[in-house]
């Protein structure tokens, strides 16, 4: 039997996710705590060996504002929601000159400092935030929008190989685009009705409610995925297991439930040779860092025990889907875990 695996991948956006629902103002100690965040996330990420998969908005790569405005595309979104338009936002209400001044939209530094560490994968979050399933948008629009990711990141050195769709809007209409762009991967959503890709006004606060409540209580199945049954695509879906909910004091009651959930799921696909996929954004930490933390070093201790016990591996989106592509069942049994002890 294959060894289990642990993935982790990470929507990175900072205000560009949140625009639509947040001000800078309103949001401010999120947002920078994300900055702070994410120098520990690396940190912890090499002590355990985790490699993770950083989906990025494009926007984030550039220098400066006037660098920002001359890559935009010529072909964009036209939402019926304007405030998700990121191009609305930086039109209408502005954003700063460059990172110093603006650490909300501009973040060259951070995307520079997750490619010093090894085992880094970083994948796009579309360029603009990319809503794929919102009235007013199409799938030129969408490849146009690709086409900034990807040139953007090619300035970095960086070939895009994995996707994350914001808001999990997965589209299976536009994976024709993903593939003629050389997109190979992407993150599916859990197969449950709670977690269905859906444009933002379809979703009920039911629905909302059922999902929070999933983090704690076994609502939904351990969603656990097995290498060969896996769609190989083109392009090869590396589905979500759990979103990793942040920590915040009003909830410290229910913290062990939520550990325990998350434990004992990836025991499980320790245990039976099976993918584990968690997820979440940096700005989600970035309210309560050292709780956020100290949460999160718990999961990796764990998953340290489960490498030494049932040799279980640290795979970023990309491994995960080479090995799935090729159905390399061998390869995965043959590799071991990068474990610092």
């Amino acid at each position: 039997m294959q060894p289990g695996v642990l993935t982790i991948s990470l929507d990175f956006e900072l205000h560009w996710g949140v625009l639509h629902a947040r001000t800078v103002e309103s949001y401010r100690r999120n947002l920078l705590g994300a900055r702070v965040v994410i120098p520990k996330l690396l940190e912890l990420f090499s002590e355990h060996g985790i490699h993770v998969t950083w989906a990025t908005v494009g926007l984030l790569f550039f220098e400066s504002r006037d660098q920002l405005l001359n890559a935009l595309p010529r072909v964009r979104p036209h939402y019926g929601t304007p405030e998700l338009s990121s191009y609305e936002y930086i039109f209408k209400i502005g954003i700063g000159q460059d990172e110093e001044e603006d650490p909300y939209h501009f973040a060259p530094s951070l995307i520079a400092l997750i490619q010093s560490y090894p085992n880094q994968e970083i994948a796009t979050h579309t360029f603009s935030h990319f809503y794929c399933r919102e009235a007013g948008q199409d799938a030129v629009a969408f490849a146009a929008d690709l086409d900034a990711s990807i040139a953007v990141a090619h300035r970095y050195g960086v070939r895009l190989r994995s996707i994350v769709f914001p808001h999990n809007q997965e589209n299976p209409a536009y994976h024709s685009v993903l593939q003629a762009k050389g997109i190979e991967f992407f993150r599916g959503n859990v197969p449950s009705f709670m977690y269905a890709a859906r444009a933002r006004g379809e979703e009920s606060i039911l629905t909302r409610l059922v999902r929070g409540a999933d983090s704690y209580l076994p609502l939904s199945s351990r969603n656990l995925y097995s290498p060969e049954r896996l769609d190989v695509g083109p392009p090869t879906d590396v589905p979500a297991s759990r979103f990793l909910r942040p920590c915040v004091p009003r909830e410290a009651a229910l913290q062990s439930l939520r550990l325990r959930r998350i434990l004992t799921e990836m025991t499980v696909a320790a245990r039976r040779g099976l993918i584990y996929h968690l997820w979440w954004h940096p700005h989600n930490f970035g309210g309560f860092p050292e709780q956020n933390l100290e949460f999160l070093n718990k999961i990796l201790r764990h998953y340290e025990r489960l490498a030494r016990d049932y040799s279980m591996m640290s795979l970023t989106m990309a491994e995960i889907g080479e090995r799935v592509a090729r159905r390399d069942v061998a390869s995965m049994q043959s590799s071991s875990p990068d474990i610092r002890t």
